[in-house]
């Protein structure tokens, strides 16, 4: 049985170096029946994800160069191609086809073509740090690509947008939006769980873990953003409990590994509720997914996860983050909930499908778990 997590009680200093004073509150009826929807919402998309799950591992396997993305509707799978299905694929889309419907869509760009025009891109907008973007991705449809644009940069966004244009051969087109920013439960104890505080004691800062997983030599780790904790420093709960020193991390990805005797399972209730879940494995992502993500200070401010965070762009740079929106405009994320669980509901449990990274009201910047899975031969269970 886990231990009752209490508020955290830290020094003004770290408090002030967190950006964040956490006021846990308990969890309200509303709020509480507003998760137990939005979960209900992820477990009824669950075939659909399963369906997108075998296409894509047949995908993988072929590693034909048309395929451009795989999106989920309402109540359908839509694989997005260019030019002719491999008959591998399409014996797959076929079965699939037969518990779910699933269309195959034709697609204007593949995704390796994209990724190679968003590198262009990328290199043109270091070059021209005033051209009024900020960011480039991709809506998992094959249909171009989008430019992230400040707000106020309608002038300059429109003569870079040119000026890009003529640099590569896809569609592009600009979404107007702030930067999402960085977003950095109380008293956890071994085994560690996901979305527990985690108060890292070298820089003096609050975020949340992520999942509780294991390499291929069956060590043990849980997963965090490495902006809450670079190697070689120690991580502690949040009321001071030596967790464990962080032995790797990504700073691109933003993911970091603590070596720590971990679980699969993670919390998915308030700010100071035992409440939790097994993690019965892990999953990729698809655009039009719906997800929870399990932050400590979102956690104590709402009364539960904040569900209903629908993938909507997969980020076409080095950080290659994904990104989601609150369909119902809530916000997606707060200060201290970087590094917590991103997941879905399954039978039995949850998937984990990422960490939190940045936010920006109702969006929401992750890290796919299947980037940590690429970066450090880590799985669960």
């Amino acid at each position: 049985m886990k231990k009752t997590r209490r508020t955290t009680s830290l020094t003004a200093a770290v408090l002030c170096a967190a950006a964040v004073v956490i006021a846990p509150v308990g969890p309200g009826a509303h709020a509480e029946s507003g998760a137990s929807a939005a979960v209900d919402r992820s477990r009824a998309q669950r075939p659909l994800v399963e369906a997108a799950e075998a296409i894509r591992a047949e995908v993988e396997k072929t590693a034909s160069p048309g395929y451009a993305g795989i999106v989920l509707g309402e109540h359908r799978v839509t694989v997005w191609w260019k030019g002719a299905v491999p008959k591998a694929v399409a014996a797959v889309v076929d079965r699939q086809s037969r518990r779910v419907p699933v269309e195959v869509a034709a697609a204007a760009h593949s995704q390796a073509e994209l990724a190679a025009a968003a590198a262009r891109i990328e290199a043109w907008l270091d070059a021209n740090p005033d051209s009024g973007f900020h960011g480039v991705k991709s809506p998992g449809d094959g249909s171009g690509l989008v430019l992230a644009a400040h707000p106020t940069a309608g002038v300059r966004a429109s003569a870079s947008l040119t000026a890009l244009t003529g640099q590569v051969d896809v569609q592009l087109s600009v979404r107007h939006e702030e930067p999402m920013r960085e977003v950095s439960r109380q008293d956890d104890s071994a085994p560690w769980w996901g979305g527990a505080r985690t108060w890292n004691q070298t820089a003096s800062t609050l975020c949340t873990s992520g999942f509780g997983m294991r390499d291929a030599a069956n060590r043990r780790y849980l997963l965090t953003a490495e902006h809450c904790g670079q190697v070689g420093h120690r991580i502690a709960d949040g009321k001071g409990e030596f967790i464990g020193s962080v032995s790797a991390g990504h700073d691109d990805h933003d993911i970091g590994l603590i070596p720590a005797n971990s679980e699969n399972r993670m919390y998915t209730g308030g700010g100071d509720s035992n409440t939790g879940a097994a993690v019965v494995g892990w999953g990729h992502v698809f655009v039009g997914q719906y997800l929870c993500q399990s932050g400590v200070t979102s956690a104590a401010e709402t009364g539960g996860p904040v569900c209903n965070l629908k993938v909507i762009f997969f980020w076409q740079d080095r950080e290659d983050l994904v990104e989601a929106e609150q369909v119902q405009g809530q916000t997606a994320a707060r200060g201290g909930d970087s590094g917590g669980s991103v997941y879905s509901s399954a039978p039995g449990g949850v998937v984990a499908n990422g960490t939190v990274t940045r936010a920006g009201g109702a969006r929401l910047g992750f890290q796919d778990f299947a980037t940590a899975s690429r970066d450090f031969g880590v799985t669960i269970p």
